[in-house]
């Protein structure tokens, strides 16, 4: 980060109430948007899945429909070798010969039969098949159509907001450039550690205004005093006398 100039204390204080404001603005848009970019995200993913299923299903059914033509081609040379034996059997010559033609027509016949239950099984494959790229594509409709409407809420939102937020980050962005390095990691820091976003909190009414835990007399004397960054021993928030939070604003 850039070498900034050493502020005062109260200056410290001040750019931290400012830049606490100005994210808890951003906070409150990110809040309208609620779990709306992450569902988007999800279903997104989800649908990605669905489809790399269904193309899976189809390569599947192609695959069975192409084994179910191979077995129609034996049967049908099966049968075409079954009729050239039989013709053959006519005018045998001997015994040995028309036993060695009766076993390839029966070795013909066995070789047909067993094409024919190898389809039976395809067959009753390719209706499952069937059915799973029926089920896929319908979850497909049904999750792209919850998909449009999440996303057309999402787009409202951002629609409603985009010029906000816009200025807010840009003002976040300045905010920090301004700011002593440590203290603002600090921030950061105690930021994450609460859903609510507040690391920077005014007295009120005696109490820490994020834990609400009570502040001795002493200490919020000191507190007002603006000589040095005070914590909350509670909550380990930044605390600030009311007077100081309220003299901050941002338009």
């Amino acid at each position: 980060m850039a070498t900034v100039k050493d502020y005062s204390v109260e200056e410290k204080l001040s750019a931290l109430v400012k830049l606490q404001k100005i994210d808890s603005k951003l906070d409150e848009i990110q809040i309208l948007k609620g779990e709306l970019p992450m569902e988007v995200s999800d279903l997104e993913d989800e649908i990605a899945g669905l489809h790399s299923r269904r193309t899976r299903i189809e390569e599947e059914i192609n695959g069975i429909s192409e084994f179910i033509e191979k077995k129609k081609e034996a049967i049908a040379e099966a049968d075409a070798l079954v009729k050239k034996y039989e013709k053959q059997s006519t005018s045998v010559k001997n015994n040995r010969e028309f036993e060695a033609i009766n076993k390839e027509i029966e070795m013909q016949q066995l070789e047909g039969k067993l094409a024919e239950k190898h389809i039976r099984d395809a067959n009753e494959e390719l209706a499952d098949k069937a059915k799973s790229l029926d089920n896929a594509k319908k979850q497909i409709a049904t999750k792209e159509g919850t998909l449009n409407h999440k996303k057309g809420e999402l787009e409202k939102i951002i629609a409603d907001t985009q010029k906000e937020e816009t200025h807010f980050s840009d003002m976040e962005t300045d905010a920090r450039k301004s700011m002593d390095e440590r203290l603002l990691f600090s921030y950061d820091r105690i930021r994450k550690n609460y859903r609510n976003g507040l690391a920077v909190v005014p007295v009120e009414r005696d109490a820490c205004g994020g834990c609400f835990n009570a502040i001795p007399p002493q200490k919020q004397s000191e507190i007002r005093q603006r000589k040095k960054v005070m914590v909350c021993e509670n909550c380990g928030r930044i605390l600030v006398d009311d007077d100081l939070n309220n003299s901050v604003e941002i338009k």
